[in-house]
This record gives C-alpha cells, sequence and structure tokens, in this order.
C-alpha cells in the first residue's frame, strides 16, 4: 500500500519519473519494511505500546542491517526512496536522516538523474532547515560527478540555486551552499551567472545590473562569483588580488563605486513590497533594510571591491554605510554583517581620511561586536604605523579645518560666517552683517546667494560638535587609564589641538619634572619648568585638602568643567569588599526602572543582555571595559518580579559587581584588591550612576500607588544614607549656598537640605530629591517640570539632580508665592 502510494506521488510528468520508479522498485523490500515501522509506530500510540515499541525497534534494525549491506547501485536507490519517503506535512512527520547520511557517505556511481531527482526533492521540503540537509545530501552526491555529468546536472543545479535565493534558509546554513552550487555550475558553465544572484530588484545593485548586460559574460560570470564568495568581514590576500583583477576584466571601478554609493546613500528596500530581509521575521512586520541576507556575500565583496579599486575616494561611502546599517540612529533596520566588512574594508584604505572616519565611527557605534572590529581596525592601523592603537586615535581626531583657538570664518557676500567652538559642550555658526550686528540666523542674502556654502557650513558645525562630544568621552574615559604622555606629544595632540584643545584646556592636569614629582596645574594654566611627562589628575590619587582646595578654585573662578574632575565622586575600598574578596555588594538590592537602566547602560558603553521572558533572559549582566581595555567590570541584575502580562519587566533588581582582568584572548575573574584605584574607583562610579538615576527611590510619585510589594524599600532608600554621588552633591551645595540669595533660609543637616519657608520647614533629601516637611516628616510630592535648570545659579559640573534640588528650595523658601493647588493642599494639610 505504501509502495503505490509512493509512486504515485513521486510522479512529476517530468524526465525523471523513470528514474524515480525504478529506484522505488529496486528496493521495494525497504518500502515494506517503512510500512512495517509506520503500522507498529500507529500501533504504538494506542493501547498497546510497551510491546509495539519492542517491535518497532525490531524493525529498525532490520532496516539499519539491509541497508548496511547494500552494494552501490542498490543504496543509491536506497537514498532516493529514503528522501521520496520523507514527509513533514499533514499525512506525518517521517524523517530518515541518519540511514541517508550513512549510506550517501559511502555508495558511488551516481548518475545526473540519480542527483537531479535528490536536487529536486530536496527543494520540495517547505522548511527551511529541512531544505538545507536535503540540499546538503544531494550536493554530495553531485561532488562525485565529472564535468560532463555537472553539465548534464545544469538545469537541476539551477534550479535548486533560484530555490536557495529564494528560500528562508538562515544565512549560516546557505552561504556554503549556495558557494557549493556556484562552484559545481562554473564547471558545468563557466559563463552562466546563476539566478537570482545579482538582485533583480534591489535598489543598490542597479549599476551592477546594467554592467551585466554589457560585460563579456565569461568575465562578468567570474567577477560575480568572486565577489559571492566572500563569506567573511575580511577577504584573504589572493581573494583581493584575484578582485582587482576581475574588476578590471569587467572595467568595473566606476561600476563598484556607483553600488557603494547606493547601498551608502540610495533607497532602502522596505519590507511591504518586497518581503522580510531574514527568514525568521514574519511578513508583517513593517519596516525598511538595505540588504536581503541572501545577498549579503555579493554585497559584502562588492563594498570591498569598491574600498580595493577606488581607495580614498570610497571613504565617504565606506564611513555612510557603516553608520547606516550599525549606527545608533539608523533609516534601515541593523546589518551588522554588511557593516562589519564596511569598517574592515574602511581599515585597509592607508589615507588619513580614513583614519579620521574610523574614529569617527568609534566615537558613534555601540553595536559590542561591532566596536571590537573597530578596535581591531585600528589596532591593524597603528601597527602599520608602529604606535598603539590609542596613539593612532589621538592622532587621528579631525580638525575640520578649524584654526588653533577652534574658529572657522568665511565672508559670503558682504557677511561673515564664523563656526566657533564656545566651550567644551557648545559650537555655534554665527553671521555678521556689514552693520556689525551677529546673528545665530542666516541673513536672507546669505540663504539666497550662498545656498551651497551655506548647507556646507551647517554640515561643518554638525560634524564639529560630534568630534566636540567624541573627544568629551574619550577623554573622560582616559580618567581611568592612568595613562601618561611625553609633554611634547602632549602638546601637539591635546593642548594645541583645535578640538581636543578646548576641552583638555578646562581640566587640571598634573606634569612631571625633572625631579620626578607631580604637580598639579590649573585648567588652561601652563606648567612650572620644563615637564617631562603629563598625566590627567584624579581626586582619587589626591589628598583630601587637595581635593578640597580645587573644588574651592573652580567655584571662585567660575569655572565649569568639560565633566566632573575637581567634584569627582571617589570609590575606595571598603572593609566589607575587603571580606567578600571577588565581588562587591555596595550597590546590591536595589530595585530599578528596568528600561531606563537598559538604555543608560547603551549611553555609558556598557554590554549588556536584555532582559525578558526568554532562555537567559533571567540573568542580566551588563559590562564595560576601563583601564585601556585591560580591565572588565561586570554589573549583575535581575527581574524583580515575574510578570507573564509583559515580555520585558518593567523593575529589575541589582546584584553584585565584579571584575575581571585581561589574560590574552580571555578574562581572567581577580579579586577587588587587585583592581587599580582608578579603575575600581571609575566602574563603581557608574553603577553608582545606574542606580541612583534609575532607582525607584527617585520616583516621586512612588506613594501614590498605594500598597506595593516594593514601598518598604522605597521608604527605606528615598531619605537613607548618602551614596558617593550624594555626598560631591553635599560638598557642592555647601560651597554654593552662601552665594544665594535664599542662603539665610537654607541650612545643610546631614542628608538633607533644609529650607525654611514662611508655611512649613522642609527637608529636601540629597540623594532622591525628596521632600519631607516638618514637624512630622510628611511626604511632600512635587513633579519636576520637563524642562528643569537651575536659573542663573553657576554649578561647576552638570547634576540634574544638584539643579533639581535647588530648584524645589528656591520653590519653597518663596511657598507663599506656590501657586500649584496640588502642592500648597499637601503644604496646609499638616501647617
Amino acid at each position: 500500500m505504501l509502495y503505490e502510494a509512493l509512486v504515485a506521488e513521486s510522479r512529476r510528468n517530468d524526465p525523471l519519473d523513470d528514474v524515480r520508479s525504478a529506484a522505488l522498485g529496486r528496493v521495494r523490500w525497504l518500502v515494506g519494511l517503512l510500512e512495517r515501522q509506520r503500522a507498529e509506530f500507529r500501533l504504538a500510540m494506542g493501547h498497546e505500546h510497551r510491546r509495539s515499541r519492542g517491535a518497532s525497534t525490531a524493525v529498525q534494525a532490520e532496516i539499519d542491517g539491509r541497508l548496511a549491506a547494500c552494494e552501490d547501485e542498490e543504496g543509491r536507490a536506497a537514498v532516493l526512496c529514503l528522501m521520496l519517503a520523507t514527509r513533514f506535512d499533514g499525512t506525518g512527520f517521517w524523517s530518515y536522516d541518519t540511514e541517508i547520511e550513512a549510506l550517501i557517505s559511502r555508495v558511488r556511481g551516481w548518475t545526473p538523474d540519480e542527483v537531479g531527482v535528490l536536487l529536486l526533492r530536496a527543494a520540495e521540503y517547505d522548511r527551511g532547515y529541512r531544505f538545507a540537509d536535503a540540499l546538503d545530501t544531494a550536493l554530495t552526491a553531485a561532488g562525485q560527478l565529472d564535468a560532463d555529468g555537472c553539465r548534464a546536472l545544469a538545469p537541476w543545479l539551477r534550479h535548486a540555486h533560484a530555490e536557495l535565493q529564494d528560500s528562508r534558509v538562515e544565512a549560516r546554513l546557505r552561504g556554503p551552499l549556495a558557494r557549493r552550487l556556484r562552484e559545481l555550475l562554473a564547471s558545468a558553465d563557466e559563463a552562466h551567472v546563476p539566478e537570482g544572484l545579482i538582485p533583480a530588484y534591489a535598489p543598490w545593485a542597479a549599476a551592477l545590473r546594467e554592467r551585466a548586460s554589457t560585460a563579456p559574460p565569461r568575465e562578468l560570470a567570474d567577477f560575480v562569483r568572486h565577489l559571492a564568495s566572500l563569506s567573511g568581514p575580511r577577504p584573504t590576500q589572493r581573494w583581493r588580488r584575484t578582485c582587482l583583477t576581475l574588476v578590471d576584466a569587467v572595467s568595473g571601478r566606476d561600476m563598484v563605486q556607483q553600488v557603494l554609493r547606493a547601498l551608502a546613500e540610495g533607497d532602502p528596500v522596505c519590507s511591504r513590497g518586497s518581503g522580510p530581509h531574514a527568514g525568521w521575521l514574519s511578513g508583517g512586520y513593517h519596516y525598511h533594510y538595505v540588504v536581503h541576507q541572501n545577498d549579503g556575500d555579493l554585497a559584502r565583496g562588492l563594498v570591498w571591491a569598491a574600498a580595493l579599486a577606488a581607495g580614498p575616494a570610497s571613504v565617504p561611502y565606506l564611513h555612510a554605510l557603516a553608520l547606516r546599517t550599525g549606527g545608533p540612529a539608523r533609516d534601515v533596520t541593523e546589518d551588522p554583517k554588511l557593516a562589519g566588512a564596511t569598517i574592515n574594508a574602511l581599515a585597509e584604505v592607508d589615507d588619513p581620511a580614513a583614519l579620521e572616519a574610523l574614529w569617527r565611527l568609534r566615537s558613534r557605534i555601540r553595536h559590542r561586536a561591532l566596536r571590537k572590529q573597530l578596535d581591531t581596525a585600528l589596532a591593524t592601523a597603528a601597527a602599520r604605523q608602529g604606535i598603539t592603537a590609542g596613539q593612532l586615535v589621538e592622532r587621528s581626531v579631525p580638525a575640520h579645518g578649524l584654526a588653533p583657538d577652534g574658529l572657522l570664518e568665511r565672508e559670503l557676500g558682504g557677511y561673515r560666517a564664523r563656526v566657533a567652538i564656545e566651550d567644551a559642550q557648545t559650537v555655534r555658526l554665527t553671521f555678521t552683517g556689514p552693520e556689525g550686528r551677529t546673528s545665530r540666523t542666516a541673513p536672507a542674502p546669505v540663504k539666497a546667494g550662498f545656498p551651497d556654502e551655506l548647507a556646507e557650513l551647517k554640515a561643518l558645525a554638525k560634524a564639529v560638535r560630534g568630534t566636540l562630544s567624541g573627544e568629551r568621552a574619550r577623554v573622560e574615559a582616559l580618567m581611568s587609564a592612568g595613562r601618561t604622555w611625553p609633554y611634547d606629544e602632549w602638546c601637539r595632540h591635546y593642548r594645541d589641538h583645535p578640538v581636543t584643545g578646548v576641552v583638555v584646556r578646562g581640566l587640571i592636569w598634573e606634569f612631571q619634572g625633572a625631579d620626578g614629582a607631580w604637580r598639579a596645574a590649573a585648567p588652561a594654566a601652563g606648567p612650572s619648568g620644563a615637564p617631562r611627562r603629563v598625566r590627567l589628575w584624579h581626586p582619587v590619587r589626591a589628598s583630601v585638602d587637595e581635593v578640597g582646595t580645587w573644588r574651592a578654585r573652580i567655584l571662585a573662578e567660575s569655572l565649569r568643567q568639560p565633566f566632573k574632575q575637581a567634584f569627582r565622586e571617589i570609590y575606595r575600598l571598603t572593609a566589607a569588599e575587603e571580606r567578600t574578596g571577588v565581588y562587591s555588594n555596595r550597590f546590591a538590592a536595589h530595585i530599578v526602572h528596568y528600561p531606563r537602566l537598559y538604555a543608560l547602560f547603551k549611553q555609558r558603553g556598557w554590554q549588556a543582555n536584555f532582559l525578558g521572558r526568554y532562555d537567559g533572559g533571567y540573568d542580566g549582566l551588563a559590562r564595560a571595559e576601563f583601564g585601556d581595555g585591560e580591565w572588565r567590570a561586570c554589573f549583575h541584575h535581575e527581574p524583580a518580579e515575574e510578570d507573564d502580562r509583559d515580555y520585558a519587566p518593567l523593575y529589575a533588581a541589582t546584584d553584585q559587581v565584579r571584575f575581571e582582568r585581561r589574560d590574552g584572548r580571555r578574562w581572567r575573574e581577580v579579586r577587588l584588591e587587585e583592581v587599580p584605584p582608578l579603575v575600581f574607583s571609575e566602574a563603581m562610579r557608574d553603577v553608582d550612576l545606574f542606580v541612583g538615576v534609575t532607582s525607584i527611590a527617585a520616583d516621586p510619585d512612588w506613594t501614590d500607588r498605594g500598597e506595593d510589594r516594593h514601598a518598604a524599600y522605597w521608604r527605606t532608600t528615598t531619605f537613607g544614607e548618602l551614596t558617593a554621588s550624594a555626598q560631591v552633591r553635599r560638598d557642592a551645595l555647601a560651597r554654593i549656598l552662601p552665594r544665594l540669595r535664599i542662603a539665610d533660609r537654607c541650612t545643610l543637616d546631614g542628608r538633607f537640605l533644609v529650607v525654611r519657608g514662611d508655611l512649613r520647614t522642609y527637608r529636601i533629601h540629597l540623594g532622591s530629591a525628596n521632600i519631607l516637611m516638618e514637624p512630622d516628616d510628611s511626604y511632600l510630592c512635587v513633579v519636576p517640570a520637563r524642562s528643569q535648570g537651575s536659573g542663573t545659579v553657576f554649578l561647576p559640573f552638570e547634576d540634574d539632580r544638584l539643579s533639581l534640588i535647588l530648584s524645589k528650595a528656591f520653590l519653597l523658601a518663596a511657598d507663599t508665592k506656590i501657586t500649584d493647588e496640588t502642592i500648597l493642599m499637601q503644604i496646609k494639610r499638616g501647617a
């Protein structure tokens, strides 16, 4: 009965029908055994499971024994029979992978028609991984054919290639299979370009399709197959040499540059019109992408071809493509493989513009794998110049054509346009007219008469802002490095650089003299004598008196530093951490808003898995490197509660902080006492920031929730002991308060800023900024406005919480002038 069904089902009305029928007839005994096995399986699903299971095992043993005894001809027929008998549909789930694999590895003498049956049967499987497994079997058999056999098999190979290109087989399986198919097709017809290898409708491939209609067939086929053979981010030297030869053979230098430009700047592909770019996404999800996963190898090959052929001319497009597919703000879905190939191609362009592009990418890309590739690319480029990657980065910071003082001026029809770095956070484009009046808005004559120049200046100002932001973050990261520079090198690449210098001149630096002693110099002040080396000043290396002196001077001179330095928090190893040895519980057991925490991880450059209801989603681990990449901090966290209504938790609970040291290509966990003080302090400062900003204790609305499982934590923490960041905030307030017009109404009392109003006296917690009212310590909820600032009060560093505390202090000191009824109702309730 099964035999007749298989004969009927295998009839396709094609030239291979006789091959299928002959194979089934040759191993009719196998069909009989398969039928017995299926009957026993059905019986096993009934009431006599134990007896039938033993019978089924006996049938399987008989099948294995008969197959092991098959000679080549019978073995080939058995493979065809098992392929035809395989089912993954409503009629059953019958798979014979083990039996087929054992046969295909030893039988010989395959004919083109037999392999054709295998190829067609594989293409009929509608499950991607089943198609991949079956196609692998067919290609193993096809590998035994000679050139004549491949030519006879060519129609079935082309059909299989087209099906594979249009399938949803995942990339890791599809790539090797596609390359094997193309090798077989090339041996059958060297001038044939397999169908689907050049995307028929992708906008980025338009120039390639046009060239395919005019280039010599043999050369074009060799070129396209070579491009599609690139499976990794970096090709071999042999691949590169062959690529340049083939590019010239098809006169394709301009063409590959056009393709690169289309990838970087052209129209994306819409998933609604062209389907999703990967098989694991549903067609109903609407988004845009650049390259379908099935065309990824070809696209990466074209990127490399453009970089090799065009050299420095390709740099702007390589930079734009890497940002487009791997940067933080994308108009298309992320494509790490394409971005990685682009980064590596950029690193091979031996030109200063390429180094600047890599520097800009490093300051903007946050994807963990891409950052590793950027680090590798920079290390490779640095090795070519005989310097370290860190030296290369600081020497590659773009100057943007600015003068040493950070200015650029141009005359535009009687108006003077000026791009200026005003401070470490501000870049302005201004226009001064003939009468001497300056405006930030471009005058009408400039807009009308110089549109291209105006657009160029706006783009320049935007680029300078990006570089300035990147340099501020890079220099701040040096706080954990402990790096020193020769004085002349520091002057050249830091102090005198038109962009970096703006950041550097706002910081405290230490200079080492001939006697070996380090002496700190004020921001913008030069060192005394003839210093030999320079390092960035850090308060963890300074005495308490020295730190206090610098803080007083910063405030007295109204110096706003590029980032917290004089007022930087210090975290030293505690006795409890010495006892625990390898972990710190200093910031454990806090309840935090998880979406905010995860966003802050990304903002601060920490790599973290995303908590959620999936395997591995209940153990959170955030990691970041410090000390020039030699040390790594690990911050553990987990969902604070289980809620099946949401995929990701709303709240997380914090846990241990551990440290690791780089050991070759691996990381080795270390005891806390082994961690350098700079690294420990900087890492713990980040963790303190994560907890302080995202803790529910800082949420003024939390008490409106009524009974809540985290209410006890909120009450304990929101008015609890001050963290290191809150202690720095207290020190800053102690220095700022005497300068304020409400100074006579404010006093510092332990953890609180006490503000005396006319209606009541208020206690503002210096950590959470939440408020208690005397005499009964009732809670006052004051929700901050969307844009909350400190007005005209000078602050020596950016601190949103300090600004919030000061704004609340000014509000409550004049509580009789409050007009918000929700606040007044709370104040008068217990007054």
